[in-house]
């Protein structure tokens, strides 16, 4: 038995030695279910490289994928939600806030500057989904607005990214006048003869799809990207019918003059810059 016991302790020892891989090197797919380094998702633009899912971008990441080396600036960076509803649904919504904040490390859902995408000169809104779910509040109307004014004052073209799930119902009324607020601060831009691109990625729904994002000189939408004014569960639950499959996608839309053009995030900053020359001509 002293082999038995040999052969244990030296089992016992390889395990011990061998060294456990870190958490979040690899990480599955969730549309193909294959297995992707984390390092070669990054370089890929968070794209997959075997399906060519689109993984989440943060507003940071969108900026590091838009925006030359060195050249964005941000704006209004302070401005936050107040609660003026004092709202409580299972928890308080200033206690929401705060968890978004931390979580995001930022003051609101909506990032907005500007700075050169391929030497073009251009003003940004990139909502954060990883914020309340990209919601539409009083701040992110507001910092909107702002951008519209600023690239009017600039003759700059404006691009607003969009990743929402809607009005944020904490704000109530305050919330769905933001809709009005930003559609009409869009329409300016036509006055100005200034340019606006629509970039709707996965999800992109509510009151967000049914102003601004929708109102582009061009829009363009991420390849398989949810783009509705109501979700599939909420449809199904409220009207007690099935949603056919892929009505509410890019390609769907797409084929239904919804939408006027779908591309991969990897070719999106050569579209977007292509774009811009042709508004310049």
């Amino acid at each position: 038995m002293a082999w038995f016991k040999n052969l244990q302790n030296t089992l016992k020892l390889n395990t011990e030695k061998k060294k456990g891989i870190p958490d979040g090197v690899w990480l599955k797919c969730k549309s193909c279910s294959e297995i992707i380094y984390r390092k070669e998702l990054l370089k890929n633009s968070q794209v997959c490289p075997h399906c060519s899912y689109h993984f989440p971008l943060s507003a940071d990441e969108w900026v590091d994928i838009m925006f030359d080396e060195g050249t964005f600036k941000e704006w209004d960076k302070h401005l936050q939600a107040a609660d003026p509803l004092k709202f409580v649904d299972s928890e308080k919504y200033k206690d929401r806030l705060k968890r978004a904040q931390t979580k995001t490390g930022r003051a609101d859902g909506v990032v907005t500057g500007s700075g050169q995408l391929n030497g073009h000169s251009v003003v940004i809104a990139i909502f954060d989904f990883g914020f309340m779910g990209g919601s539409l509040g009083s701040v992110s109307g507001e910092k909107i607005l702002r951008a519209v004014e600023m690239a009017i004052e600039k003759r700059f073209p404006l691009i607003i990214i969009s990743a929402s799930g809607g009005a944020r119902m904490q704000e109530g009324m305050f919330s769905l006048m933001q809709m009005a607020k930003t559609s009409a601060a869009i329409a300016k831009l036509g006055e100005h003869r200034l340019p606006y691109i629509s970039i709707l990625s996965n999800p992109t729904t509510g009151g967000v799809t049914a102003s601004f994002a929708s109102l582009g000189d061009i829009n363009i939408a991420e390849p398989k990207a949810l783009i509705a004014l109501t979700g599939p569960r909420v449809i199904e639950k409220t009207i007690r019918e099935t949603v056919p499959e892929g009505a509410q996608c890019a390609e769907s839309l797409l084929k239904n003059g919804f939408i006027d053009k779908i591309v991969d995030r990897r070719e999106m900053k050569k579209t977007i810059s292509k774009l811009l020359e042709f508004f310049q001509e």
